[in-house]
Formats: structure tokens, sequence, C-alpha cells
């Protein structure tokens, strides 16, 4: 049986990981530190591809939608296999107008978002504070989004790692990849600090470090780069939560959990991976979630959190073959990793598995890119 690698352990590698292992393939996942503590344990775990919707991102909303379809099973079988909740909720989603102007703006890209068939209402202040009591009364009026969902994305990467090692995986975390070993236009394997680790198929899923392992030839080096996200952490009474929903402002984004935890998120910086939290992010979130839902004033403040994005040039993931023999991408999913992480690991996998790419993903691997400088 042929040897798989996976660079990078966080939603990404580890799903894909547990879709090939429950295959019976001989599948390693390799990660630079803990599995799952990058981007994937600083997400907001929003499932939100109706209301986050954009201009300019038409090409990209099918394989957006298709991941939200795919969430129900994924969790089912996640939570059957790990034998734990990943409070994955459906109570939808909230875009909320503090004045006149934002008022305006939302009522924009509301008429976009019709336009473009999605499910959403327009309320006004009264039924958007009918929903949610807590909210400032400045909320002038709101898109509603009942079909945008989430999932506690910590809890997903935990159990992904457990249902990974039962179904048969190794994984080996504090292993870096130094490099991918190429040699005669097909991969051998991938270099760690004590040798070659040879495998017929590696898959590069590293996330905003996927540019920054050596051995790719320089034109198959993907376009990603790291986006910063700072995300403040505070925590609410769980038998009297301040929120139900996820609610987002112009400046913020509040993401309550079952656990009493109220996640508000996230600057998009572009600082490297200069992973420092600063005051002007923090202070930038929680002015925002203040001017929303006045109570968090009182709430403890628990954590402050940095990860990286990974971003493509166009913002959209790049998955699938490349020029070199054996080597498979899953990277670049910028802001949208937690909601096709069942999708990548669907896709990915059956690529390695069979060498047949899904239609849906075809428009999103490497090659678009391959007539374009890096």
């Amino acid at each position: 049986m042929s040897r798989i690698a996976i660079v990078g352990g966080g939603i990404m590698g580890l799903g894909i990981g547990w879709y090939l292992a429950r295959e019976g393939a001989d599948v390693t996942v390799f990660d630079r530190g803990r599995a799952g503590r990058a981007a994937s344990w600083v997400a907001g775990g929003m499932l939100a591809p109706h209301a986050e919707a954009e201009p300019g991102e038409e090409r990209l909303l099918p394989l957006l939608i298709e991941g939200h379809k795919q969430w129900p099973a994924f969790v089912e079988a996640l939570e059957e296999a790990a034998g734990v909740s990943l409070d994955y909720r459906t109570d939808g989603t909230l875009v909320v107008a503090l004045d006149a102007d934002d008022a305006r703006k939302f009522r924009f890209w509301y008429e976009y978002l019709r336009g473009m068939g999605q499910p959403v209402e327009w309320l006004s202040g009264y039924e958007v504070r009918k929903r949610e009591p807590h909210l400032s009364r400045e909320a002038v009026a709101a898109i509603w989004s009942g079909h945008d969902y989430h999932v506690d994305n910590r809890r997903v990467v935990e159990a992904l790692k457990r249902v990974f090692v039962q179904a048969g995986g190794a994984l080996r975390e504090e292993t870096p990849v130094r490099e991918i070993v190429i040699e005669g236009g097909r991969v051998r394997g991938v270099r760690l600090d004590e040798g070659v680790f040879e495998a017929e198929t590696v898959v590069l899923a590293a996330g905003a470090w996927s540019r920054e392992i050596e051995g790719l030839p320089p034109d198959i080096r993907p376009p990603v780069r790291p986006v910063r996200g700072q995300v403040v952490i505070l925590q609410m009474p769980p038998e009297a939560p301040l929120l139900h929903h996820v609610v987002w402002c112009m400046d913020a984004y509040l993401v309550p959990r079952s656990n009493g935890q109220l996640l508000i998120g996230a600057t998009v910086e572009e600082m490297g991976f200069d992973a420092t939290p600063t005051a002007g992010g923090v202070f930038h979130l929680l002015r925002g979630a203040w001017e929303l839902l006045p109570a968090v004033y009182d709430l403890p403040l628990t954590e402050i959190a940095v990860g990286f994005r990974p971003t493509s040039r166009d913002d959209a993931p790049i998955l699938g073959p490349t020029p070199v023999e054996g080597l498979v991408m899953a990277t670049g999913h910028h802001r949208n990793g937690i909601l096709l992480a069942p999708l990548t690991a669907d896709v990915v996998s059956r690529f390695v598995l069979t060498g047949e790419l899904d239609p849906l993903a075809q428009p999103f691997t490497l090659a678009r890119f391959l007539s374009q400088p890096a």
C-alpha cells in the first residue's frame, strides 16, 4: 500500500487524514506544533455562506454553499466516532446596523444577497431587539440569515485528532517538515530533522505556512500569505447568556458558545507572521462589541488569541493536483476554512484515492495561478 504524508495538522490536514484512514490508507499527519492549534483554533467557527457572500466572489459561492450542505452529515459522523458534542448550532445569524449609515450599506448588501438568491430577510430595529433583547437600543435594522450556522471549531479539531488516530492514522506533532522532497518530477517524501520520510503522495495542508516549506519549485509554490486575525474571548454566565445568535456589526462579530464563552473577532491585518496581540486590535474589537452589546463591559476577559488566515491571491482555496506527480494541495482557504473543511476532506481524499477531482473543485486548482507571476 502506498504511503501518504500530510503536511499540516489543522482542520484541513486532520479532516483529510481521517477520511483517508477510514478507507484503510497508510497516512501520517505532520504538524510543526500542536495539531489544530493554529488558525483552526482561533477561528470563529461560523458556517455562513449566505450572509457573508460578497460582490466579486460569485465564482466561489457554489463551493461555499456545497461546503455548508456537507456540515450536518460531517457533524453526525464525527460526533458518533469521537463520542463528543461539537456544539453545532443552527440558530442563524444577524448582521446589525447601529445607525442610518450602516443601514444604507447593509440594505445595499441585502439587495445584492437577494439578487443572488440567498435566503435572507430584512428586519426592523424592533424585530432585531425582539430576537436579541440585550442588543443596543441603537440597533436600527438587520439582515437575518436563518440558514447560517456555527460550530465550536476547537471541539472539532480535538475530535478530529482523536478519530484520525482511532481510524489508524499516525499523528506526529512538534515535527516540522523542513522540505518536500521531489525527484524526477514527482514527490519522494518529506524531509524531517531526522531524515526523509518516504511517501508516494504528499498533501500540502500547512495553511499560512504552505509557501514557506522548502523543496517546491518556484512556480509551484502556492501564492498563500498570512493575514493576521486577533480575537478576544469573554465569559458569559452559561445559564444566562447575553446572545443566542451569531451577531455581526460593522466593526466586529460576536459568537456565543454553549459553555458561555463569547468570541469577539476578528481583525484583518497584513503583518506577516507577527503573533503579538496589540492594544489597538483589542481596543477595536472591544469597542465594536460594546457598541453592539453594551453588557459586555462587565464580562471577564479570559483570552486574547492571534491566528493567521491562509489567504491566496484571489482569496479562494487551492485544491487538488499540481504539476508535480504525487503532490496535492489543500490550502489558501482564507476566512472560509472551517466552512469548507468537510468538503475539502471529501474532495482531496477522493482525489488521492481515485485520481479524480470533483468538478466543483476544478476551478480551484493551482493551475489558475501558473500563468501568472508569483
